[in-house]
């Protein structure tokens, strides 16, 4: 995920902060000394101090222990963590599992399948089974399935997880899409099992033909039937894999689906436009196959989804046209776009970015001149950069991109737009070879000018043989001199991506290590985690509405800490949702505005023992340990995040506004509530 850049020196939390006192039924678990100590041999990434713990008699600290070793993913603490899967106490063989998972360690497997033989906790066995997938080989992934024959819901709800964890790793074969679809066909099984059983079969690679013969007639009932919107819209993605799999591996979807080669996607159709849910929706939307017996079934469902009062159904139908239409005219397009007059500005943009794509070279000029023109009006940064997108499509418009993206005190956010335009329109067919010099003195311009947002780019261009098939030394000099302006770690994903274009150049063996910022440079601060209580809440108001948090200061301390700091330092006052992916994310709290900005100061990553659910609030990274200022909140359960991404709160309140926030939303203010509620 995009994020980071500079907002200026921040202030040290004053003491009579206005964090309310915590009563004691409220007090988070780092009031306990040995708890922080634990907490602070986490941030400083100290196995050694860990370890040592794992053997302590108060089993609380095992488990803590435990689950900081889940943070650190030290190889190192495997054997210890194996050796408390036996421990006498559910939670520290809970905590034990969870780790063992993080890590990922391979030698783990055989002790992960022997635990869930003999454990007798349904919660723990559920642990250990997602720590099997997360830690089995292709080799061994038979494991998860020999460990047990499933003998309850319980634990064929374990079984699921464990597929699944395995699947969202890219482990599948067509024993584990059997396995998995006897799962989803077991009668009471929770929802969370279906989910991760659903989101496994939607993440499966390379296995269509299996896919298609072994799960469409699941996977159908599924979508039309499950009663839980994120478990279809799930399966709608599954049944997409195989409505756009090539003959035969779809055929045997075709005859379930309906007696026609159109009944697939006619099934979607139906889920795209008429389920209560609009993140069923989207994901039915996105699934439409596009092939030319399908076209038309899929068109009526887009088009119909255009005009659909919820901003995120019809972007998702202009994303589809952009990506997919064919034989659509231009004007027939430009039709489209221009009555949608109520349609959101990104709608708006989108389209005409499709109308641009599939206009023929004569009808071209008029179309890209209406976008100049609009662009000049446009009332806000974003709707600027919605705007040179479309323009992207255009390799006639390089000069007046080009123009915006280097024209003096322009905006970074447009700038950024721009620069990621120039780099569409060279990838364009049609640029003209003529004009190569030229996107060559623009990507050098862009390394000069040490904005983040445009190095990323710039980087990204160099690195392409297709663009640049021979290396020049010039280009090298560029990339190490940008680089060497930066200043870390608040520049750190600049630093990455100059240094995974020098890489790539230069052939080397091994990715470059990120210089991660060490816990001296940014420590938790104590004195602020212990004046959190538990469900303290915090009130975000936004252009679309108020939106409560509820922190998580027991599974994320050092990020609430910097979040609470940040909070009363007015930071978050007045910034941007830069990015919302519908269906996925909404993203803000950067100072720039555009995804590149950051605090002077990088967070450890803290992988709590948290789930990615609907309303989760994440932290943003370009990696492990490179968290800052910018957050996220989620759409509906994504569990591919699970363990990858810090979570510290979650919306306890206006869960509708999430759903509502769009790129350009603001946040007004964020604030802590007062009074903490149980």
């Amino acid at each position: 995920m995009t994020r980071f850049l500079h907002y200026g020196l921040l202030l040290l939390l004053p003491a009579c902060a206005r964090t309310p006192r915590p009563s004691s039924d409220l007090v988070n678990k780092y009031h306990d000394a040995v708890i922080r100590q634990i907490g602070t041999a986490q941030d400083e990434r100290n196995p050694t101090a860990l370890l040592p713990f794992l053997t302590n008699a108060n089993p609380a600290y095992r488990r803590e222990a435990a689950l900081a070793l889940a943070s650190v993913q030290a190889p190192a603490a495997g054997p210890g963590l194996i050796r408390l899967l036996r421990d006498g106490d559910p939670g520290v063989r809970r905590a034990a599992a969870y780790a063992l998972g993080q890590i990922g360690d391979s030698t783990a497997v055989d002790s992960l399948r022997e635990r869930v033989l003999k454990e007798p906790n349904g919660m723990v066995c559920r642990y250990v089974h997602e720590a099997l997938g997360r830690t089995v080989t292709r080799r061994s992934l038979p494991e998860l399935w020999r460990a047990e024959t499933p003998s309850d819901t319980a634990r064929i709800g374990a079984l699921a997880w464990g597929l699944s964890r395995a699947a969202l790793r890219g482990l599948s074969s067509p024993e584990s899409i059997r396995r998995t679809v006897l799962v989803l066909d077991s009668p009471k099984l929770p929802v969370h099992a279906r989910l991760a059983a659903v989101a496994g079969l939607a993440r499966t690679r390379g296995y269509d033909a299996d896919l298609a013969r072994l799960a469409t007639a699941t996977l159908l009932r599924v979508a039309q039937k499950d009663q839980s919107a994120p478990v279809r819209a799930a399966a709608a993605t599954a049944l997409g894999k195989i409505a756009a799999a090539p003959t035969p591996a779809n055929s045997a979807a075709v005859a379930l689906a309906a007696q026609s080669p159109a009944g697939l996607a006619a099934v979607l159709a139906r889920l795209a436009t008429q389920d209560p849910d609009y993140r069923v929706r989207l994901s039915a939307l996105r699934a439409l196959p596009f092939g030319a017996e399908t076209y038309s079934a899929s068109r009526l469902a887009v088009l119909s989804a255009l005009s659909h009062d919820q901003a995120p159904v019809a972007l998702t139908a202009a994303e589809w046209l952009l990506a997919h239409a064919k034989g659509e005219s231009g004007a027939a397009l430009g039709t489209l776009a221009d009555g949608n007059q109520r349609a959101s500005p990104r709608v708006r943009a989108t389209l005409l970015q499709a109308v641009v794509r599939h206009a023929n070279a004569a009808t071209r000029p008029s179309l890209t001149e209406t976008i100049r023109q609009r662009y000049a009006g446009a009332p806000t940064v974003y709707e600027k950069g919605f705007l040179l997108q479309a323009l992207g499509e255009d390799p006639a418009s390089f000069d007046f991109v080009r123009t915006e993206a280097f024209a003096p005190g322009q905006s970074p956010v447009v700038a950024g737009y721009a620069l990621a335009a120039l780099l569409a329109i060279r990838r364009h067919a049609d640029f003209p070879a003529v004009r190569h010099t030229d996107f060559a003195a623009a990507m050098r311009q862009a390394l000069a000018t040490g904005d983040v947002a445009q190095l990323g780019t710039a980087a990204e261009a160099l690195a392409d043989a297709r663009l640049y098939p021979e290396t020049q030394p010039a280009d090298l000099a560029a990339l190490r001199q940008a680089q060497s302006k930066l200043q870390l770690p608040r520049e750190i994903e600049a630093w990455q991506s100059l240094q995974q274009a020098l890489d790539k150049l230069e052939k080397a063996p091994q990715p470059t290590p990120l210089p991660i910022a060490t816990a001296r440079q940014h420590p938790i601060d104590w004195a602020v985690v212990q004046r959190v209580p538990l469900h303290q809440q915090v009130r975000m108001r936004t252009s679309r509405g108020t939106i409560l948090l509820e922190l998580k200061p027991n599974e994320a301390p050092g990020s609430v800490a910097s979040f609470v700091a940040l909070t009363e330092q007015k930071f978050y006052d007045n910034l941007y949702f830069h990015r919302v992916v519908p269906n996925f994310v909404a993203q803000g709290g950067d100072p720039r505005g555009d995804g590149n900005g950051s605090a002077p100061y990088n967070l450890r990553s803290e992988f709590g023992d948290l789930r990615y659910q609907e309303g989760s609030v994440g932290l943003a990274s370009a990696g492990k340990d490179t968290e800052s200022c910018q957050f996220f909140i989620t759409h509906t359960a994504t569990p591919h995040l699970d363990g990858r991404y810090t979570i510290f709160a979650q919306v306890v309140g206006g869960l509708d506004v999430v759903h509502k926030l769009d790129i350009g939303d603001q946040i007004l203010s964020v604030d802590l509530v007062q009074k903490a509620i149980k």
